[in-house]
């Protein structure tokens, strides 16, 4: 890979991963309610369920899409789905959760490493790096193409983490707390639109 391939990649990359979407408005919000170390689990778990996403898309996975088109669109019903699913329970949280006795919890490592498979905007950034970055799918490329987006991305989502734990305090009345969640709700959805289209 030459130069001006690789520099491409990386502002891809750094583009892609700073910028909204599902990830990175669950992990302000998570910021926010859980603050930052409950919600360190759920950060690394996008970092390396995202980087292995790649990966596997690189490896094989994109085949599949090419051959049965009607795969693609399922997943698209059930990505949209789960995207309501959660909007609905951020928007229904009303109180921020400090504290590790309360019942509602942040996302598991595991379960934002899975989200990565129904998240829009992560498959657009998947095919997307491959098809440009990773065209021959050799492996020498395609783990490129996963690692260089694995560094990339960590710090990128971490910033929005951090800025979730900045606006907690400013966010600590109830009313507020609930007019930013349904906030971040209504974003969720919207930050997906665009891949869809």
């Amino acid at each position: 890979m030459n130069t001006d391939i690789l520099t491409g990649l990386t502002l891809f990359a750094l583009v892609s991963s700073i910028t909204p979407g599902p990830n990175n408005i669950m992990l302000m919000t998570s910021g926010v309610n859980f603050g930052i170390k409950r919600t360190l689990p759920h950060m690394l778990g996008v970092g390396v369920g995202f980087t292995l996403m790649i990966l596997l898309v690189g490896l094989g996975v994109m085949v599949l899409f090419e051959r049965f088109a009607w795969m693609y669109q399922l997943l698209r019903v059930v990505s949209i789905t789960y995207l309501g699913y959660l909007a609905f329970k951020i928007a229904t949280t009303t109180q921020a959760n400090w504290n590790t006795s309360h019942k509602s919890r942040p996302m598991t490592f595991l379960q934002a490493a899975l989200f990565q498979w129904v998240n829009p905007k992560a498959w657009t950034m998947a095919l997307t790096a491959i098809s440009i970055y990773a065209p021959q799918r050799d492996l020498h490329s395609v783990l490129l193409v996963a690692l260089l987006f694995g560094l990339i991305n960590l710090p990128c989502i971490a910033c929005w983490v951090f800025t979730g734990t900045r606006l907690r305090y400013m966010l600590s009345r109830p009313r507020v707390l609930t007019a930013f969640n349904i906030s971040m709700a209504v974003l969720l959805i919207a930050s997906v639109i665009p891949s869809l289209l």
